[in-house]
């Protein structure tokens, strides 16, 4: 049928015209699956590049930490927090750097943490940048015990909606989703709870006080920071009954949207789509 041609040779002729006949080693590594904990204990699954990208990110991170410690070594462990000192014709005059607006102004602050935080001085960064610390300064040390031996024991709807929750945050993760991991989320959530009657407690305040508790590490820390993102940093009104803050919220994001990137805005206009929904309060998280 194929004259002289014996099939040895088509069998050549075919495999040169469809070279790809099997998957490539990139495509098998790529199905490659692989599971792991990152640094706060949530698994992660990706292939193997995934794995490499991160690898490289950890990397970067690892050479950004060796410039923090840098400074901490040469300037002090609280190099960002220490008074200025500049001359002046009448004297020395010290300039208090504990101010957030004397911080955002430091350049080289700044620049570094743009380019990330080292994970072992996010608690300590994160607790004197954000205000946190200079709420906690406001009140008594023995606030947060206080606070949560005062509240124990006693139900409300946001006690028991927190319980009702617990369970279902981060489920899996191998401390927050234990009783201990339970109880001092519990704790932080009630606690503020009975801190801010106004607010209480919403759906979604969980997950980032939990979060908090990972990054921070102690109730105390992680209970401040939940305070500061409530009362300093997020529109007002963000988790309150009416959402009024979300909308706010919202409604400026989809005019930055129109502003900024006018032809995104008008493909999702065009697709009926609205950036700024109508919210429920039990589930939405806003994010910041």
């Amino acid at each position: 049928m194929f004259g002289t041609q014996s099939k040895r040779d088509l069998t050549l002729e075919l495999q040169a015209q469809f070279p790809i006949l099997r998957p490539s080693i990139h495509a098998r590594r790529a199905n490659l699956t692989v599971k792991f904990q990152d640094l706060y204990g949530f698994t992660v699954e990706g292939n193997v590049d995934d794995v490499n990208v991160l690898n490289e990110v950890r990397e970067k991170v690892r050479q950004q930490g060796r410039v923090w410690w840098a400074l901490e070594a040469s300037k002090g462990a609280n190099w960002y927090l220490q008074p200025q000192i500049s001359s002046l014709s009448e004297g020395i005059v010290l300039k208090s750097s504990l101010k957030l607006a004397a911080l955002a102004n430091s350049i080289t602050l700044k620049r570094l943490i743009r380019k990330g935080i080292p994970p072992v001085l996010r608690p300590k960064v994160w607790f004197s940048l954000s205000g946190a610390a200079k709420k906690k300064s406001t009140v008594p040390e023995s606030y947060y015990n206080d606070l949560t031996k005062a509240v124990d024991g006693k139900v409300t709807p946001a006690t028991r909606q927190i319980d009702h929750d617990l369970p279902r945050t981060f489920p899996g993760h191998p401390w927050l989703d234990t009783p201990e991991g339970h109880a001092a989320l519990r704790r932080v959530l009630v606690g503020y709870s009975f801190r801010d009657s106004d607010v209480g407690y919403c759906q979604g305040l969980n997950y980032v006080a939990a979060l908090l508790l990972l990054v921070m590490k102690t109730e105390e820390d992680a209970f401040w920071m939940l305070a500061v993102l409530l009362e300093n940093v997020l529109v007002n009104d963000c988790y309150t009954n009416n959402l009024s803050g979300c909308h706010v919220e919202q409604r400026v994001f989809k005019d930055l949207l129109a502003k900024k990137c006018p032809r995104i805005a008008a493909h999702l206009e065009a697709l009926e789509f609205d950036v700024s929904p109508r919210c429920d309060r039990v589930v939405l998280v806003p994010l910041f």
